[in-house]
């Protein structure tokens, strides 16, 4: 089981969407009441006016922080790469699925844990 797998189960019908090559999800600084898990296709993550990038694949989940900060503002922007099947799951049902099944929280810190790794060592590599 992963993070997606949480969202799938809770999914209703109306919460998968279809976002064409080129289209924004989201921009940096907007509010934020939902986050994503990737079905299908592929995403890049912006931040800091794009001086970080981060591609989002298939099986990944992003757009949590904007749930969990007390701003509820997202830091970066995400635009899609390719064309993209996407879950959406709103804040309530965020919360629900917390409280709810707590291994799904352990399942999104180890998603995001292997992508800040992942982002760290990309960094170290292209340093110097």
């Amino acid at each position: 089981m992963n993070a997606l797998d949480t969202m799938r189960a809770l999914a209703s019908k109306g919460e998968v969407m279809t976002v064409e090559p080129g289209e924004v999800i989201f921009n940096s600084g907007e509010a934020g009441d939902c986050m994503f898990g990737l079905l299908e296709g592929s995403i890049e993550l912006s931040w800091n006016g794009e001086q970080g990038l981060e591609q989002i694949q298939a099986g990944d989940v992003f757009g949590a922080g904007a749930l969990v900060t007390s701003d509820h503002r997202r830091y970066g922007s995400a635009k899609a790469l390719t064309a993209c099947r996407i879950l959406r799951m709103n804040r309530e049902k965020f919360l629900f699925a917390v409280q709810e099944a707590p291994m799904f929280a352990l399942e999104l810190l180890g998603s995001i844990d292997q992508r800040l790794r992942a982002l760290k060592d990309c960094t170290r590599s292209t340093a110097g």
